[in-house]
């Protein structure tokens, strides 16, 4: 007798087999009970029949709570009527280690209760599903760059210097020195693409704001490619790629997820076709005021506004040429207008908003070392990185995704955040 995961009951149809599971939730009458299982790779459902087992057997069954360890035995067979496909048929329960009171049972729960104890929702079949997800895209993420000839470099976490300004860095001390949790990989990455040419970071990426909507996170993961010798269009034909790439990687390798989590596959299906719309900042601000927003050209752009322009193409969009003065200091200017940089930010359908960033970078050392200047940064922080100006500079451009934002359109769930089972903390995200 084989001791399998549940994920793969498919290979082991009509024959006996062992599993370690955990109960979520279970109904019984006179002659059977049905125990809802699951062991970390799937969930699914074990059949208990009273003349089939011995009375011991259907006792636990029974009687057994919610959470309760358990070994297993049984014979898989297929469940049309179960979303996962397959049930087993149990012959034997061995309790590893019985579970009472479990605090988060099978009814709704309000948001709050279950963030202080998400160390045990991340249990549950929506948190795990939306994890599952979360894996998926970071493999294919993985798996894009390394097809696409990237490299990846870990940036720092600790560093000594702001990619997007000084007002939401986190400050701590690195011995008698000041140090701040990193804001962005970028910078270190353009050292890299000069290096290797094509480079990628992902890690964790902080700001110092209190977080009071779900787009907004004081900690959350960034993946960040740089790209020598590439100008913004072709970073937008990577960014595009890229983001098909992985809606397309979701939609195959987590069906059962996006079940669970009731996502339309169909709607998902369209975001893979390319290319994806382009509109300047100039046209975003005539659109905006034709659909009734009151504002100027210069602002910048927030939730109702971004959703407004998503929902204008059904598909994601990119936003191109901000003006300068609401972007970081090392976009490339552009090369007729003052008041512009060349950047893009894709923005998600369905309300979703900003997904990525990114821009052509300023390659003149003159020009980059009066930006650092004008936002008040000290030019001595920044010498390692005004020398890639100064030695063998060539056009470059990159872009940031942030993984957390993305998830949350992939799944089409608000909050995907408190599915890790961090402390409370520092991943609070309501006022």
């Amino acid at each position: 007798m084989k001791q399998i995961s549940m994920v793969d009951a498919p290979k082991y149809v009509n024959e006996k087999v062992k599993m370690g599971v955990w109960l979520t939730n279970k109904r019984s009458s006179g002659k059977i009970a049905f125990l809802q299982l699951r062991d970390g790779t799937a969930f699914f459902q074990g059949v208990v029949v009273k003349n089939n087992v011995s009375p011991e057997t259907f006792e636990i069954a029974k009687e057994v709570k919610q959470e309760t360890s358990m070994w297993i035995t049984g014979i898989i067979h297929e469940d049309s009527r179960s979303k996962f496909g397959y049930e087993i048929e149990v012959e034997t329960i061995e309790v590893v280690s019985e579970t009472h009171d479990y605090p988060i049972t099978p009814k709704e729960h309000g948001v709050d209760f279950l963030m202080d104890h998400r160390h045990l929702w991340l249990r549950s079949s929506r948190p795990n599903a939306v994890m599952r997800i979360r894996n998926e895209v970071i493999k294919a993420s993985y798996d894009f760059f390394y097809n696409e000839g990237f490299v990846k470099i870990d940036a720092p976490i600790l560093t000594g210097s702001a990619p997007e300004g000084t007002t939401t860095l986190f400050h701590t001390e690195y011995f008698d020195r000041d140090a701040y949790l990193s804001q962005s990989g970028q910078l270190y990455e353009e050292a890299g693409a000069e290096a290797f040419g094509k480079v990628f970071s992902f890690g964790p990426t902080f700001r110092a704001e209190k977080s009071k909507t779900r787009r907004h996170l004081i900690e959350f993961w960034m993946i960040e490619p740089e790209m020598a010798f590439m100008h913004q269009e072709q970073s937008l034909e990577i960014q595009e790629r890229y983001i098909a790439y992985l809606v397309t990687r979701v939609i195959e390798n987590c069906k059962h997820e996006l079940q669970t989590l009731d996502r339309d596959i169909d709607t998902l299906k369209k975001y893979t076709v390319l290319p994806y719309p382009r509109i300047s900042y100039d046209e975003a601000i005539d659109m905006l005021k034709k659909g009734g927003f009151d504002l100027e050209w210069g602002v910048d752009f927030g939730s109702p506004e971004e959703t407004y322009l998503a929902d204008q193409f059904n598909q994601p969009v990119f936003v191109l040429n901000y003006p300068k003065a609401i972007k970081a200091f090392y976009m490339k200017p552009h090369p007729t207008r003052d008041d512009v940089v060349i950047c893009a930010d894709l923005l998600a359908p369905e309300g979703y908003g900003e997904i990525i960033g990114g821009s052509e970078r300023a390659t003149d050392y003159d020009y980059l070392y009066d930006q650092i200047v004008k936002h008040d940064l000290d030019p001595k922080e920044y010498s390692w990185y005004l020398d890639l100006r100064k030695y063998g500079s060539v056009p470059h451009a990159g872009f940031g995704l942030g993984l957390e934002r993305c998830l949350t359109w992939l799944t089409g769930e608000d909050h995907v955040r408190e599915a890790i089972p961090f402390p409370r903390l520092l991943n609070r995200i309501y006022p």
